[in-house]
């Protein structure tokens, strides 16, 4: 058996609306044939882990899409079945997210005794007329009596509110941000706006209307909300996540530290180490699509590939320095053989390091809080030939 650590990712598509924002794989379906779909999931796990040599389940993550409008039986099912097939590990992670406006009491109840035991809640924000502009289906009042329902079920659970929204002031966050801190029970994900292709806020901002916060003020409100969380003792773990010592999402720790997961359901995508090589898999997007190839030949799978020195460096990076921690340089070795001086321009690490922007310790390259607000830039500089000098 294998001692790295193993996630599994299992996507359920639809929601009950589209909000304006989301570029995710998500779907509005009038009717749901809830046996069929459970019988499929079942199939394509089974059918994933044919392969996959024995590693340490650290957590299973539902994701969607609404994974809150799936049977909770179907959950229970799935969970059933990944306890049957693998070794789990001592603090075993089952997430779920949720809307506010499918949170039903009874439901909750049975996603917690299905196996369930940390819950993320898509909450966005705590102001009616913001919720409108966002295009949510649930009212503040519903949002505060989900959490309370949260904490009711769940030993640990999360919610995500999104700021840098269009007018928005610095007082009026630390209002909304307060608020959100008296029911956070650990751990808070805050996310700024940002305006994805092929969404419908794109299509307003195109036709000239304001969808984003200038980007001075965008930094100011982002350095309020560390201050803020590190105050309330929920330092940020990465750039858009906030939790108390023990309480980061180990699931998504995977992603960022580079480590193998299973990604099931329409549209997901894993990361699986075979043979030595990291192969990046993915499934058919759209629901049909992926329910009629899993019927047909047991899985949905559509691309399998192993990833390229270039490509794994590239991931790495993009993953790692989006942690406070940074990038550990071992597991840039371990994955790809390079040194960091051979994966990345030294002369630019250097001026990223005297320009306040990265530090580079023994064992990390580290972004600062400077290179945090400029993290995309950051990483191009990272890559990036220095001036003058031939390929």
């Amino acid at each position: 058996m294998s001692t790295s650590p193993l996630g599994i990712y299992i996507h359920w598509p639809f929601c009950l609306s589209k909000c304006p924002y989301c570029d995710f794989n998500s779907h509005v379906r009038e009717k749901v044939d809830d046996k069929r779909w459970e019988k499929a999931l079942l199939q394509e796990l089974a059918n994933s882990l044919q392969n996959q040599e024995k590693s340490n389940l650290v957590s299973v993550f539902f994701g969607g899409g609404t994974p809150s409008l799936m049977a909770p039986e179907t959950v229970h099912s799935l969970l059933e079945k990944i306890r049957s097939l693998f070794p789990l590990a001592t603090s075993f992670e089952v997430t779920l997210e949720a809307n506010p406006s499918t949170v039903e009491a009874d439901r909750f109840k049975a996603f917690s005794e299905a196996g369930v035991n940390r819950l993320s809640l898509g909450i966005q924000s705590l102001d009616d007329t913001v919720l409108s502009f966002l295009g949510r289906r649930h009212s503040a009042k519903e949002a505060l009596a989900a959490l309370e329902i949260a904490a009711a079920y769940f030993p640990r659970f999360s919610f995500d509110l999104i700021y840098a929204r269009p007018d928005q002031t610095a007082a009026s966050w630390r209002t909304e941000l307060c608020e959100a801190l008296s029911y956070a029970k650990g751990h808070l994900s805050l996310y700024q706006l940002t305006i994805e292709p092929q969404t419908a806020f794109a299509t307003r901002l195109e036709r000239g209307e304001k969808m984003t916060l200038e980007e001075d003020l965008a930094a100011t409100l982002y350095e309020l909300t560390e201050e803020m969380m590190i105050h309330h003792g929920l330092p940020p773990y990465e750039v858009s996540n906030y939790a108390s010592p023990l309480q980061e999402c180990c699931h998504n720790l995977l992603y960022w530290n580079f480590e193998d997961y299973i990604g099931i359901g329409p549209g997901a995508h894993g990361r699986i180490t075979q043979m030595n090589s990291k192969y990046a898999t993915s499934r058919y997007k759209a629901p049909e699509t992926w329910l009629e190839a899993v019927e047909k030949s047991g899985h949905g799978l559509q691309v399998s590939h192993p990833l390229s020195v270039n490509e794994r460096v590239q991931e790495l990076t993009l993953m790692g320095m989006r942690l406070t921690s940074g990038l550990e340089i071992k597991r840039l070795l371990e994955e790809t053989k390079l040194t960091v001086d051979e994966a990345y321009s030294a002369q630019n690490l250097q001026l990223l390091e005297e320009g306040g922007l990265l530090q580079r310790t023994s064992t990390h390259l580290v972004p600062t809080f400077e290179g945090r607000l400029r993290l995309n830039g950051l990483i191009a500089f990272m890559f990036q030939k220095p001036e003058g000098k031939k390929t």
